[in-house]
């Protein structure tokens, strides 16, 4: 079939629905051309993006670098497998340890690997280092660790889990922020708390600094390893480049994804030397991932972040668009609570979310809807006073005509 013959969004959608499997609950527009914070559908129209791919496209659409970096990698070497040595992924591994916690890098291809090779380290460790009976992990009530069979195992929302058991042991949930629920659960067989700072699926759910400093005091006293999963609040999303920094503490193993292959598909897990020393060679592997291609994105985000003040940026103007948000709730009523970090932002609803989801998009802002009420905003961080105006100006007049 001619690309022309199917060039706009209905012969998209018509075409998708015969020949992609059913799994996303998609809206009937194709996207397919972006920039900065702006994408285009199928018929030209201009929406003001402020999903990002959720959480993805943190510099924006097309950023400069990042295309030239693919560009320039791609006409040079694309792939190799990781038996042998690939330098952007070394400098990439080294950007990522002198910007955090971490003394080594495994990278692999998305959030979900990235939390599968943590459970997998962390076992291992624990066992050599505890004992053969340390292999239980403590995840929270709402979180969201990827769709694998022990990531949405340790998802603890069985609204995941349904249809796809039996699923793996050695997995315990806990209420999230709740320390006393956390000390309880811990036992003879823990090995490891995994956790999100801030959690996104689950409805962007904070808990405040005296919690993180318990879990981590928790975490040392029982002897058993903290995990953060920073698929989501990674690479500059809360103000910070990683989100654990806002609440003075620190993991010993983190993963991270989404944005920092600036859509290029990248997962990474991070270790101090201890805890990664578990791993040798044949524990766990991947084929694709820390590719030369994707490396070469990440190093190209990893050097904007980092180098071009987005991260005081991001706080700047997180706090002006929540500020916004905040002034919506006063006048109305629906706006149960504005809540967040940086860029991670949301409005939990009194009612089911999606249909101010629909209105927004047909009036052109993207955002979506999660834990059914809560209204996610993970915009690009490059967004600019101009666009909060014009997004909350568009969420202004759905309120008023959903009657709020």
């Amino acid at each position: 079939m001619e690309k022309d013959q199917i060039r706009s969004n209905q012969a998209l959608v018509e075409q998708g629905k015969q020949v992609v499997m059913n799994t996303y609950g998609r809206l009937p527009i194709a996207l397919v051309r972006g920039q900065g914070a702006t994408v285009w559908d199928a018929d030209g129209r201009s929406y003001l993006d402020f999903l990002a791919g959720i959480a993805v496209n943190a510099l924006g659409h097309c950023h400069p670098q990042v295309v030239a970096a693919l560009q320039a990698q791609a006409a040079e070497l694309i792939h190799v497998s990781n038996l042998y040595w690939i330098e952007p992924q070394v400098k990439l591994a080294q950007l990522l340890v002198d910007h955090s916690f971490a003394d080594k890098v495994f990278f692999c291809n998305s959030g979900a690997e990235a939390n599968e090779g943590a459970i997998k380290l962390a076992r291992k460790y624990a066992k050599k280092t505890w004992g053969p009976n340390k292999y239980e992990i403590i995840t929270m009530e709402k979180s969201f660790h990827g769709r694998t069979l022990a990531t949405i195992t340790a998802t603890a929302q069985p609204k995941y889990q349904k249809d796809f058991d039996p699923l793996p042991a050695g997995f315990r949930y806990v209420p999230f922020g709740d320390l006393a629920a956390l000390e309880s659960a811990i036992g003879p067989q823990t090995c490891a708390i995994l956790v999100e700072p801030v959690q996104g699926e689950g409805g962007v759910n904070i808990a405040d600094q005296a919690y993180w400093q318990g879990v981590q005091k928790l975490a040392a006293e029982k002897q058993v390893l903290l995990i953060f999963d920073e698929v989501q609040t990674g690479f500059g999303r809360t103000g910070k480049l990683f989100a654990y920094e806002n609440f003075g503490v620190q993991p010993q193993i983190m993963t991270l994804a989404k944005a920092l292959g600036g859509g290029a598909p990248i997962g990474a897990l991070l270790a101090t030397d201890e805890v990664a020393n578990a791993f040798q060679p044949g524990d766990h592997a991947t084929t694709f991932g820390g590719n030369p291609l994707v490396t070469a994105a990440g190093l190209a985000v990893m050097n904007v972040l980092v180098n071009e003040g987005l991260l005081a940026h991001t706080e700047k103007i997180g706090a002006y668009f929540r500020s916004k948000l905040e002034d919506l709730a006063a006048r109305f009523s629906l706006i149960r609570e504005v809540r967040g970090l940086g860029l991670m932002l949301a409005c939990e609803l009194d009612r089911d979310g999606a249909p101010i989801v629909a209105a927004c998009l047909e009036k052109g802002l993207i955002i979506n809807c999660t834990a059914g009420s809560v209204l996610r905003f993970v915009p690009p961080l490059i967004i600019s006073e101009a666009d909060v105006d014009q997004a909350v100006a568009i969420l202004e007049q759905v309120l008023t005509e959903a009657g709020a």
